[in-house]
């Protein structure tokens, strides 16, 4: 039944690929032992609760594989249907393309971008060490599980592995196992060309405990995958790789070839396929007896569930306290954010990194599932959790897997992803940080926070020109109208410590991402501030009566605006100054709301913000000016510089007055 199975999971997904006219047979076909083996053995599952918090975490992060994974779910029992099969690729169906999460039961994070998912496993298996370090007594394994990820060749060419697998192996994750996908095989033709490296010295390098099966020589050895899942499982002091040797299409007439990488085999390959399987079934058909077979495995799951459930109850009753934290941390409560009032409580003029970091110390205390770090920037970006009298945050290590605060190394990509994978585990509050500059660096994995509407927060200071002295090569410019571009992600750039703390409750209470944009230099603080910065705009400083000029801007260009309208009053020009802190925020407001902070009927308006001008032309207007930056900054001093790109009261009264027709 073993190899019925293994080329049930070959036909359907060649079948469905075949149907769609569209899709990587290549890597179904020669990986389905692999995953087989893993799923009938030794993957910890109950399909009937696929999100059980204690089941293993499997990650297919050679996501263009998708219809090895959906042939597996729709065999284990996970819910997918063989129409589901048969509508692969197909407009509003179960089984898109690459795997996506929240769209198909089962599927623990959304890949196909290469290198996210091996990345993101590693977060997995960094919250499941967490929090077993938190939570677990002895007796009581509360959390106790494997990640696994399948990648290939073209997983371990992008970059984000090397950088996560680097963290994994310092890390110790033991708990980590990798199956690796070695075909040789990439869309142009031979590894060769490209990827000569000796992998498996660059995994021991790295710390891994490295094992191999041959099933080119070795075609459907269950056993030999079975002793390698094994040998990964007792070692405990670092993760695994199991280098698969495997063959690309097998069993197909164009078997080892890249060209059934990325198309269809076409109909006389897949019947010629069916001959060399022996598969006389027709399309979409499999024999009872391979159901009655995968299923013990979901009956299996399912005993071990009641039985982890049982123990439980055993730890309520005996750590009452612990057991109350662990259901909270896992549903994701959060206590009343807006209530806490040492977040709104700043004394003198403060960069916005040193408000954030001012928040997070009294959300730290709040919060005991939040947990991140920097990527090797915690003294500049100020994102670390401070250890009190009553309170020790640490680091995680592995000497302290109960640690809160990560040095991810600089390793910005690969923090981002494995940000996303600690969130993905649930049970963890996840933020990390660097220079706004390197969200570039991160910019992949952040846009898949945003597609899979997880709330991962990203900390992004030295925001703009006022990073000075370090020049144009870390002065953003264009960063802050590239995430606002992203879907589904909130932009922050908060103008004081309390625009500050509302954002950070935004972040925490929203379930999308959420970048806080904070600057170097220091920002005054705003008595009309608070809370209703989550609104994302409003009036911070009116005039009497209708207006004749709005002055809109965000963050420091704030402060130039409040400056400007009391220069304009000696005028006799009358101005109401609105902080935009949140455009996405800003944008959720009704209609009503929107044209009281921005009447439709006053058109002279000025909008100003220390980088591109694009995001701002919709509040401009047809007359409205807008004072941003169109070239890269400079080196310098950041009061010269912001003088030299025209960021001066002088120059918003200026064209505050252009817009009036003075």
């Amino acid at each position: 039944m073993k190899q019925t199975t293994v080329n049930a999971i070959r036909m359907l997904s060649a079948d469905a690929i075949q149907k769609a006219n569209s899709g990587h047979p290549g890597l179904p076909l020669g990986s389905a032992p692999i995953a087989y083996t893993l799923f009938q053995n030794f993957l910890k599952f109950n399909n009937k609760d696929p999100k059980w918090q204690n089941r293993d975490r499997f990650v297919l992060s050679a996501g263009h594989g998708s219809m090895l994974l959906y042939s597996l779910l729709y065999l284990y029992g996970f819910g997918l249907t063989k129409e589901d099969l048969m509508n692969f690729r197909q407009l509003g169906s179960k089984t898109p393309g690459h795997p996506e999460y929240r769209h198909t039961v089962g599927v623990e994070t959304t890949t196909g971008p290469l290198g996210q998912g091996i990345a993101n496993a590693v977060g997995m298996a960094v919250a499941e060490a967490h929090l077993a370090a938190r939570f677990n007594r002895e007796g009581f394994p509360v959390v106790d599980h494997f990640t696994y990820a399948l990648v290939g060749d073209g997983c371990l060419e992008e970059g984000i592995s090397y950088e996560a697998c680097s963290f994994a192996g310092t890390h110790e994750l033991g708990k980590l196992i990798v199956f690796y996908d070695d075909n040789d095989i990439t869309i142009e033709g031979n590894t060769d060309i490209t990827f000569k490296e000796d992998v498996a010295a660059r995994f021991k390098a790295q710390n891994w405990q490295v094992l191999s099966v041959d099933l080119v020589s070795h075609p459907d050895n269950f056993a030999m995958i079975a002793n390698a899942v094994r040998k990964a499982q007792k070692e405990t002091k670092k993760p695994s790789l199991i280098i698969c040797k495997t063959k690309i299409g097998y069993g197909t007439p164009l078997e080892g070839n890249h060209k059934c990488h990325g198309s269809p085999l076409g109909e006389e390959n897949l019947q010629k396929t069916r001959e060399k399987l022996g598969w006389n079934y027709p399309p979409f058909e499999v024999p009872e007896e391979v159901f009655a077979h995968t299923h013990k495995a979901g009956r299996r799951g399912a005993k071990r569930e009641r039985e982890w459930k049982a123990m439980f109850k055993e730890y309520e009753q005996k750590f009452p306290e612990l057991a109350k934290e662990y259901k909270a941390a896992m549903k994701g409560e959060l206590p009343a954010l807006e209530e806490i009032g040492e977040l709104f409580s700043f004394q003198k003029p403060m960069a916005t990194r040193q408000t954030s970091a001012q928040v997070l110390q009294v959300l730290a205390a709040h919060v005991p599932s939040l947990m991140g770090g920097s990527a090797d920037l915690a003294p500049s970006n100020l994102s670390d959790m401070k250890d009190t009298d009553t309170v020790k945050y640490g680091s995680f290590s592995p000497e302290n897997y109960a640690g809160r605060n990560m040095h991810f190394g600089i390793r910005e990509h690969a923090m981002a992803a494995i940000a996303n994978g600690m969130q993905l585990h649930g049970g963890i509050r996840a933020y990390c940080a660097t220079f706004f500059i390197f969200s570039d660096y991160c910019k992949h994995a952040m846009r898949l926070s945003a597609l899979m509407d997880i709330p991962v927060v990203y900390i992004l200071t030295h925001d703009s020109i006022g990073v000075g002295e370090d020049g144009p090569t870390h002065e953003p410019v264009e960063q802050l109208i590239a995430l606002r571009s992203i879907p589904n992600m909130k932009v922050f750039r908060p103008a004081d410590g309390k625009e500050t703390a509302a954002a950070w409750i935004s972040a925490l209470r929203g379930t999308s991402p959420t970048a806080l944009v904070l600057t170097r230099q220091a920002l005054p603080q705003y008595e009309n501030s608070g809370l209703v910065a989550l609104k994302g705009g409003y009036v911070l400083d009116d005039c009497a009566g209708k207006p004749d000029v709005l002055l809109i801007a965000s963050g420091s260009e704030v402060e130039l605006c409040v400056k400007a309208k009391a220069e304009l009053q000696k005028e006799g020009v009358k101005a109401r100054v609105v902080s935009m802190p949140c455009f996405e925020e800003f944008e959720k407001q009704t209609d009503a709301y929107k044209e009281r902070v921005l009447p439709s009927s006053v058109k002279a308006r000025v909008c100003v913000e220390a980088g591109s001008p694009y995001s701002w032309y919709k509040y401009a207007g047809e007359k409205g000016e807008i004072i941003g930056m169109d070239t890269f900054g400079a080196s310098g001093p950041a009061p010269k510089l912001f003088e030299k790109f025209g960021f001066t009261v002088q120059n918003v009264v200026e064209k505050a007055k252009k817009t009036l027709g003075r």
